[in-house]
């Protein structure tokens, strides 16, 4: 989705049209059906099926990467923090594809001296240095735009980059090392770059000319709320302090708490956008936004969305798996809405 978004989004923001085409549909071919056999080989324990996965998911990644950082270095200047961002989400990526390869390959020979601390380090760049560094510089062309606000302060813009690439770079070093001192300053890191951003998206609603914003803002400023309670989470159990099942608690926060509520929210807003732009009526006008949106079916989405949020939250933390599975019912029903 990040990719597909990528593709659509960056030449906009950027005023640079990708060099070509094709090779986004070839990133398509080679990860989704690579992203099938790589889960396939995961569930079944087997190599070739990891192997043949792994090669095709990295290679959609490094044409992504490719045609990413040709448009990255055809807008010089033009938005810099923007491009930062997309910058060090590119770096995450191909540090997080690289060891990915390389958990593959200790699945069969078992090289690796300590498996825990590299799958700890892909994991941070995965969701830390790739997604989260392209929400955050995401949300600085989209939340304006979709608000009609006036530009965000660039101060504080590179104070959250700053701050976020900080958080990454410790907490990569951290896991490495085991060293829960390092992660313990990555984590207050990622809660400053967290405090910033949101002074970021406040700023873009002060000065916002539309007031109504509808259900997606709704679901977008919950994932903003899951992201500081994950990352307290984090704080906490890196703290030692006694938090049930912190770490699931920490990685089920992040992952269906932060980036699957943020993507959801901002693709109910950007896909009817997206269609406007390619679709015309009888008399050759583009469609109003709200007729290519579903009320309803989002509806049902955002409430069974939250309820699975927090039962799923709740059956983690009292260790309760008949919890954990009704969530998961709601989760369902909401993905299908």
């Amino acid at each position: 989705t990040a990719m597909g978004a990528s593709f659509q989004l960056l030449p906009i923001a950027t005023r640079q049209p990708l060099s070509r085409k094709w090779p986004a549909n070839v990133s398509f071919w080679l990860f989704m059906p690579g992203t099938a056999i790589l889960t396939w080989g995961m569930v079944e324990a087997s190599s070739l099926a990891l192997y043949a996965g792994g090669a095709a998911v990295c290679g959609g990644l490094l044409v992504y990467t490719a045609l990413t950082a040709d448009n990255l270095r055809k807008a010089g200047s033009a938005m810099p923090i923007i491009t930062a961002h997309g910058w060090g989400a590119l770096v995450s990526l191909i540090l997080f594809a690289a060891l990915g390869l390389g958990l593959i390959f200790d699945f069969d020979t078992g090289y690796l001296a300590n498996r825990v601390s590299v799958t700890a380090t892909h994991m941070v760049l995965g969701v830390f240095g790739f997604m989260s560094l392209l929400a955050f510089g995401f949300s600085q062309i989209l939340i304006p735009m979709f608000v009609l606000s006036r530009a965000l302060p660039a101060r504080l813009g590179w104070l959250e980059l700053a701050l976020a690439l900080l958080s990454v770079t410790m907490a990569t070093a951290g896991a490495i090392l085991q060293n829960n001192t390092v992660i313990v300053v990555a984590v207050i890191a990622g809660v400053g770059a967290c405090a910033a951003y949101l002074l970021l998206m406040r700023s873009a609603f002060q000065t916002s000319m539309r007031k109504r914003l509808g259900l997606s803002f709704v679901v977008i400023k919950l994932s903003w709320i899951m992201l500081v309670f994950a990352l307290l989470t984090g704080l906490a159990v890196m703290l030692g302090l006694p938090v049930p099942n912190g770490l699931t608690l920490f990685g089920f926060l992040l992952l269906a708490g932060w980036l699957l509520t943020f993507v959801t929210g901002i693709l109910q807003r950007i896909m009817p956008f997206l269609a406007s732009m390619h679709v015309v009526d009888k008399r050759g006008r583009s469609p109003l936004l709200s007729e290519l949106t579903a009320e309803r079916p989002l509806m049902v989405h955002a409430i069974c969305h939250f309820l699975a949020l927090v039962t799923c939250s709740t059956g983690i933390v009292l260790d309760a798996p008949m919890i954990v599975r009704i969530g998961a019912v709601f989760g369902l029903l909401g993905a299908v809405a």
